[in-house]
């Protein structure tokens, strides 16, 4: 005689119940939006390879409202990506130098380094 296994029924909404899962849920949303804004750079370059009428229309699109707010939202959702990832490389890559763990302030600390000397490479190189 065969028996069915148990099979527990799950709410789809299981994971609103756990503060650290919906943080979870809302770092994989915000992976979306950082992959929509880099396709967002490709159309870009697409566009300027067109030419200067094309390039045009596409700086126009990136003017407008929507442009603007859609650009705005994809900059909160990277900052936020990257302080959660921030957050959790100590755990993900844990060091050890000369047999000793490397503490994850310092871990996190350097990340935050490397990020502002990227930005201000960038910056200088955009001419601000």
């Amino acid at each position: 005689m065969s028996r069915r296994p148990y099979v527990r029924q799950v709410e789809r909404s299981w994971w609103l119940h756990h503060p650290r899962y919906v943080a979870y849920m809302i770092r994989e949303l915000t992976s979306l939006f950082v992959g929509l804004y880099c396709a967002l750079l490709v159309v870009g370059l697409v566009r300027l390879s067109q030419g200067h009428a094309a390039w045009d229309g596409f700086v126009a699109a990136l003017s407008s409202p929507f442009g603007v707010v859609f650009q705005l939202a994809c900059l909160v959702f990277a900052i936020y990506h990257s302080v959660t990832w921030f957050a959790l490389t100590p755990k993900a890559m844990p060091l050890r130098m000369k047999d000793e763990p490397v503490p994850g302030i310092v871990i996190v600390g350097a990340h935050y380094v490397a990020w502002a000397v990227v930005s201000i490479v960038v910056l200088i190189g955009a001419g601000m």
